[in-house]
């Protein structure tokens, strides 16, 4: 049996403090949830969030799509212009043939890349712009 500590006037110790800091108790931060909400829900709010994402993606792919009709399209004209460029030949094979038939493959994969690259980086605009609002 254990006998209780007790004070040199006989009365007993007060109990041991518990210390509290409110820094460390974590709340939810209601920001974070109403964004999250708002896209989940499709309110206006998450609805002009998607609706700028798509936009930027859709001006993107506009823009690429641009490049590859003045890279690729423009070549036609380019040999209409000046036939003398048209009619020569690169190890036998003519000009032309080679610059759309084989030169025209890098091009297009280098556009894809591009544009992969940009699509990620748009995406993760749009998610630091929603977790952003959550801090």
């Amino acid at each position: 049996m254990r006998i209780p500590d007790v004070g040199t006037d006989g009365a007993a110790p007060p109990p041991r403090r518990t210390r509290i800091v409110l820094a460390d108790i974590t709340r939810p931060d209601s920001r974070a949830e109403r964004t999250r909400a708002d896209l989940a829900q499709q309110t206006q709010v998450g609805e002009a969030l998607v609706r700028g994402l798509v936009r930027a993606q859709l001006a993107l792919a506009l823009r690429l799509s641009l490049v590859v009709a003045i890279g690729l399209g423009g070549l036609p004209w380019l040999f209409a212009i000046a036939p003398s460029l048209g009619r020569t030949t690169v190890a036998g094979v003519n000009l032309p043939w080679l610059l759309l038939g084989v030169a025209s493959f890098p091009f297009l994969i280098g556009v894809g890349w591009a544009y992969v690259r940009l699509a990620e980086r748009n995406e993760q605009d749009f998610t630091d712009l929603v977790q952003r609002s959550e801090r």
